[in-house]
């Protein structure tokens, strides 16, 4: 069992005899980075571009999914990440795009393998685009490569101040953040200035756009982003 996420596939092993503790930590990450290299290798010969979309649970990644499909001018399609249902995926079919759910059970992120296999089931099209929903989470999906692009991490702002610096793993390794639900601002306290500032303090480069998927805030900012060539 992790000791980081608690979910059975990471490969840590520890022993403890009495006040000896002695921690194996075998490298599954190599595995699922190669793997990884074959999707990325895969995705961009077919002339995919795939997104690996990540937030905690509620932050609106489904909703904004929703608005993108029907206003973006790219064929695009989705792969679901849940422990359990189809109701995103469900919400995703009723866009009209293709759309495959992965359901982990107690896993707590999606790998490469079950990438590799969602894939092979959705057989995007060539010059789509895919977007990974992960599941709700801002730790672990932050530490398993997919094969994706780019990353993409959506915050909310009812998830109050500081997730920046609580995780910094996950904003770290992101490419662009998104600050989702704006406009309700004026009703919850959330410091944008502050919000911005946490994001430099782990990560310069990331770009950052302030967003609303129900009103419509920043959403030109987020499709002309989207058309940019492949990052990765």
């Amino acid at each position: 069992m992790c000791d980081t996420c608690g979910c059975s596939d990471t490969g840590h092993v520890r022993i403890t005899d009495h006040a000896h503790t002695v921690v194996m930590e075998q490298d599954i990450l190599a595995k699922n980075d190669e793997l990884a290299s074959h999707n990325r290798a895969h995705l961009r010969d077919s002339d995919v571009f795939a997104i690996n979309l990540m937030s905690s649970p509620g932050a609106g990644k489904t909703t904004l999914l929703e608005r993108t499909i029907r206003d973006l001018d790219v064929p695009c399609a989705v792969i679901e990440g849940d422990q359990e249902t189809l109701l995103d995926a469900e919400r995703i079919k009723a866009t009209g795009a293709p759309v495959v759910q992965i359901n982990t059970g107690a896993g707590c992120h999606l790998d490469a393998s079950m990438l590799h296999r969602a894939l092979h089931s959705l057989a995007p099209a060539q010059g789509s685009t895919v977007f990974v929903e992960n599941v709700g989470n801002l730790v672990c999906p932050a530490l398993f490569d997919l094969g994706e692009a780019a990353r993409v991490v959506v915050l909310s702002v009812t998830e109050g101040p500081g997730k920046p610096l609580k995780y910094p793993h996950m904003f770290a390794a992101t490419d662009l953040v998104l600050l989702n639900k704006v406009d309700l601002l004026p009703y919850v306290d959330f410091d944008v200035d502050e919000f911005e500032r946490d994001v430099r303090r782990v990560n310069q480069s990331a770009a950052l756009l302030q967003v609303s998927a129900t009103r419509g805030d920043g959403l030109t900012e987020w499709y002309d982003w989207l058309r940019q060539p492949v990052r990765s």
